[in-house]
C-alpha cells in the first residue's frame, strides 16, 4: 500500500492531501510542473530514475503517475526517446470539417483576416463557458478564414480578459493566420486540449454576408472550448461555414 509516507520521502511528497496514495500526489505535483510551464510544452520530462532520486521514491511510482499523465493526454511516450509534455497539434483540425486543398492536392494553412477585436463585459453564456462571474471582462475577436481569396469560415472567439489583455495592443494585420502561437507568445498561455460539438443551422443575415452567402443558406457551426494544461477554459468560439463544403471524416480501429 502507498498510503503511508516511507522513511526518506522528500518534502515534496508531504504537501496536499496526506491521504492520497504517493503516486497521485507525485502525479499532482508533476501536473503542476506541466501546467506553470517548468515541463515545456513539446520538451522531454526528466527520466524515471532521475525523478525518482530527487522525490526519494521508488521508479515504479514515478512510472504510475507519468502512467497516470500519459493517460490523461498531458504526457506522451515516445518509444526510444524518451516521455515529452504533450503538445496539441491544432493546425490541421479544420481538415476534418472542411474542404480545402491546393492545385496540387497540398494542404495549407488558411488566410486569417482579424475583422474586430474588443473589450466586451461576457455575456451569460461566454462566463458560462470561461468560467467567469457574469459581466466579467472578456475578449471578443471576429475573425475570417478565407482560401484563395474566398471566405469560408466566420468565427466569434471569447477570451478571458485577464489572461489575454495584451492581445488589445495588436492592430488587426498583426494575428497572423495561427492564434494558438501568439496566445502562447504573447500572452505564455498554451492550449493544450479542446472539446468541439457540431451543429447546423441556417445563415443569418451578419454571417450570410460576412461569408457571401444567401441568407437562410444551411451552415454548420462548429463550437470549440478550448482548455490550457490545468483544464481551466481559455478560449470559447463558434466557427460558422457553408454545409456545401462540410464534411466529417473519423478514424475508427
Amino acid at each position: 500500500m502507498e498510503h503511508s509516507i516511507p522513511p526518506g520521502l522528500s518534502s515534496k511528497e508531504t504537501g496536499g492531501d496526506p491521504r492520497l496514495p504517493i503516486y497521485q500526489r507525485l502525479r499532482d505535483e508533476f501536473a503542476r510542473l506541466i501546467a506553470t510551464q517548468a515541463w515545456r510544452p513539446g520538451e522531454a520530462i526528466p527520466a524515471e530514475l532521475t525523478l525518482a532520486a530527487e522525490h526519494e521514491v521508488a521508479p515504479g511510482t514515478v512510472r504510475r503517475a507519468i502512467e497516470a499523465l500519459v493517460g490523461e493526454g498531458l504526457l506522451a511516450r515516445r518509444q526510444g526517446r524518451g516521455t515529452f509534455v504533450r503538445r496539441a497539434d491544432f493546425t490541421t483540425s479544420l481538415f476534418r470539417f472542411f474542404r480545402f486543398h491546393g492545385a496540387g492536392g497540398e494542404r495549407r494553412v488558411p488566410e486569417s483576416r482579424i475583422l474586430t477585436i474588443e473589450q466586451r463585459p461576457a455575456p451569460a453564456e461566454v462566463a458560462e463557458k470561461l468560467l467567469l462571474a457574469e459581466g466579467a471582462e472578456a475578449i471578443q475577436l471576429s475573425r475570417l478564414r478565407l482560401f484563395d481569396g474566398t471566405a469560408f469560415l466566420f468565427e466569434e472567439i471569447w477570451l478571458p480578459h485577464d489572461a489575454f489583455a495584451p492581445l488589445l495592443d495588436l492592430a488587426p494585420d498583426e494575428f497572423g493566420d495561427l492564434l494558438y502561437p501568439l496566445y502562447e507568445r504573447l500572452c505564455g498561455k498554451v492550449i493544450a486540449s479542446a472539446t468541439e460539438s457540431l451543429a447546423a443551422e441556417a445563415a443569418e443575415e451578419r454571417y450570410a454576408r460576412a461569408l457571401r452567402l444567401v441568407p437562410g443558406t444551411p451552415v454548420i457551426v462548429i463550437e470549440r472550448l478550448a482548455l490550457g494544461y490545468d483544464f481551466v477554459p481559455l478560449e470559447w468560439r463558434r466557427s460558422r461555414g457553408p454545409a456545401d463544403r462540410f464534411r466529417y471524416q473519423v478514424e475508427i480501429r
